[in-house]
């Protein structure tokens, strides 16, 4: 890693709206009963993005079946990533399993879908007859797990950009129509936030970082796919699809009118507490200007489907004309 001036300031680390005292500790409440709200809305001076969001409401309203289309009641998924688009076509009610190990369910899919049964990458005789799927949607790399389901009608969903890959589960479960018409919602409201917000306007820096590392986000990444459907421009040095990391000392190619910053885990998150009040970064205009933000890591780069992108295009029409 390299060495940088760190602001004593540093030493502080997370600042916190308030907390609730040692993990053993009954919460915090006022005097009528009312629980204290202990969540983190800024770190290391920045605040961060949607920091209250409501998991539950991530998935949109329920579609209806294609005319004359049998609907499927009960469908397993080989691989957690597709429960995104089962998730924006509002029916994640009929996710009865995942072959996949616990805990693999992204957390911003919200409680229903986080409760859907995780019974491994092989299940055994007895889950596959709990789950008692009539349709297993798989992908290229997870075909292997369908296969304990034997007869059960199996669906692979194919590699391809995030929009193609969610067409593909609405053909799969019968809504095609729902899919199409679901697709072109988000990008009309897309273009729509970007010229009222005039987003053309704007040059947004994406910087990650790692636990040692810091990397401006391509255009290529999921995040960058959402910037450019908005409209929004990024820095002359951020017009690349790959991402690359920061060489510079002083941060120079992070440079933006406003710039989105997220960590990965939790030593992620260390090292962009050190960075983020170090003397270089907070001698960017960006930094000066209070115009940093922080964003959930998962949802714009992990993700990569209709229910996240419009958490991310949520957020920055929160954001955009927004201060740090």
């Amino acid at each position: 890693m390299r060495k940088r001036a760190i602001c004593a300031a540093a030493l502080l680390g997370v600042v916190i709206a308030a907390s609730a005292g040692c993990s053993g500790d009954e919460p915090l409440t006022t005097p009528d009963g009312s629980p204290i709200s202990t969540t983190v809305t800024r770190v290391a001076e920045v605040n961060i993005v949607s920091a209250d969001r409501d998991y539950a409401k991530t998935c949109l309203a329920p579609t209806a079946a294609d005319p004359g289309a049998t609907d499927v009641t009960r469908i397993v998924v080989t691989d957690p990533t597709l429960l995104d688009a089962l998730c924006a076509l509002g029916i994640g009610d009929k996710a009865v399993a995942v072959t996949a190990a616990p805990g693999s369910v992204p957390a911003y899919l919200g409680p229903q879908l986080n409760a859907v049964p995780t019974i491994g990458t092989t299940p055994d005789a007895a889950a596959v007859s709990e789950a008692d799927a009539d349709l297993v949607l798989t992908t290229p790399q997870t075909t292997s797990s369908a296969r304990p389901f034997g007869a059960v009608r199996a669906v692979t969903i194919p590699d391809g950009t995030w929009q193609e890959q969610f067409q593909a589960v609405a053909d799969a479960v019968g809504r095609s129509e729902a899919g199409r018409a679901r697709l072109a919602e988000f990008s009309t409201e897309a273009r729509k936030t970007g010229r009222r917000m005039d987003a053309s306007h704007t040059q947004v820096s994406l910087v990650r970082f790692g636990p040692d590392s810091e990397t401006i986000a391509g255009t290529d990444t999921f995040a960058g796919q959402i910037l450019a459907e908005i409209g929004v421009q990024r820095p002359a040095a951020q017009r690349v699809p790959d991402s690359f990391p920061v060489d510079s000392e002083d941060f120079r190619d992070a440079e933006g009118d406003l710039i989105y910053v997220s960590w990965e885990g939790e030593e992620g998150q260390k090292h962009a507490e050190k960075v983020l009040l170090s003397d270089e970064w907070l001698n960017l205009g960006a930094s000066m200007w209070k115009r940093v933000l922080a964003v959930n890591d998962q949802i714009w780069y992990d993700s990569s489907g209709l229910a996240a992108a419009w958490l991310v295009l949520n957020d920055v029409k929160g954001s955009l004309d927004g201060n740090s």
